[in-house]
């Protein structure tokens, strides 16, 4: 199954989300986030990826990055295939420790750059992992300590963020703790996080405005940018080949689909691998077989084994398709 070219290049500002399946814990305690970090400054030194911003929740992560030249999807590969095994272990668990693939935006620079980086390191105030401003300066999970130096890693592009705020340490510390507490009284979870067409536009204000003059905004959901900025994106995008899917992205696009048909019916994912035909789950089921074998190309026995059902069970949804 083909699939467009992802929109990555060496250089290319990217905020990455990464969630627990199921909305579970990815970090348990200090020693699995400072596991993680060690892997992603390890990675992140060795690929030439430069570290912008990052904060650990519990159940998800954000970073914001400068791909290295072998691009996102190397880099990303090697921190959760590594980290995942070691959670797994360390914690005597079995299964995807990961909500599918994780989330990538590419985002304009220029724009978004001083917001992502506030954005990304309020989430643990905002969250209340920490009470304050004074608290979050002390947090070592978050790039903020980095930037004002109370934390050090040396993975983090320290210097390259506070040159966006000023010319010498001492002044772009001062106007980037300024710039944080305007951000801290700014919702930007729609504008940054939003869908496609909102995110790409900087918000619904922005939508708005352009549909009361009589204009269409370009949008997509893996960019954050202006309309010129989106353009500019899809079409390297579109100049670049398609590639196949490789079996664990088939298999991480099929739970997926899985996952939002179960939230759309309102059951979850272990009930409909139950066995269980009551209610919905029979038709639910031959809607994500259907799927599964036609549209991402996966072997009966593959969905057999994710629908908890037997091959010869999916064979029978698909007999007259």
């Amino acid at each position: 199954m083909p699939r467009g070219a992802r929109l990555d290049a060496p250089g290319t500002l990217h905020h990455v989300i990464i969630r627990g399946i199921e909305d579970g814990s990815i970090f348990r305690d200090d020693t699995d986030r400072k596991a993680f970090l060690d892997r992603m400054g390890l990675l992140a030194k060795g690929s030439g990826t430069s570290i912008c911003a990052f904060a650990l929740m519990p159940n998800h992560a954000h970073i914001l990055l400068k791909s290295g030249p072998d691009g996102l999807s190397s880099f990303m590969r090697r921190l959760l295939s590594g980290y995942a095994p070691y959670f797994n272990r360390r914690h005597q668990r079995v299964g995807h420790l990961f909500r599918n693939r994780y989330q990538s935006i590419v985002c304009e620079e220029e724009a978004y750059f001083d917001k992502l980086v506030a954005y990304i390191h309020l989430k643990p105030l905002r969250a209340g992992l920490v009470e304050s401003l004074d608290q979050l300066a002390l947090y070592p999970w978050s790039g903020h300590a980095v930037l004002l130096d109370r934390v050090k890693y040396d993975w983090m592009d320290r210097d390259y963020v506070l040159r966006f705020f000023g010319g010498s340490a001492g002044v772009a510390g001062t106007a980037y703790l300024a710039f944080l507490e305007d951000e801290m009284h700014i919702d930007r979870e729609q504008e940054l996080s939003g869908g496609g067409l909102v995110r790409s536009q900087g918000g619904w204000s922005r939508v708005q405005s352009m549909r009361k003059r009589g204009r269409k905004a370009l949008g997509d959901e893996r960019i954050l940018g202006g309309e010129e900025f989106v353009k500019g994106i899809l079409k390297e995008a579109a100049d670049g080949k398609e590639v196949p899917l490789s079996e664990h992205e088939r298999l991480q696009l099929f739970d997926k689909a899985a996952e939002q048909a179960c939230q759309a019916e309102g059951v979850t994912v272990t009930f409909l691998r139950s066995g269980s035909r009551s209610g919905q789950l029979p038709s639910l089921r031959k809607q994500l077989a259907k799927k599964g074998a036609f549209e991402i190309g996966l072997p009966l026995a593959e969905i057999a084994r994710r629908l908890g059902v037997t091959p010869s069970a999916v064979s029978y949804m698909l007999k007259r398709q």
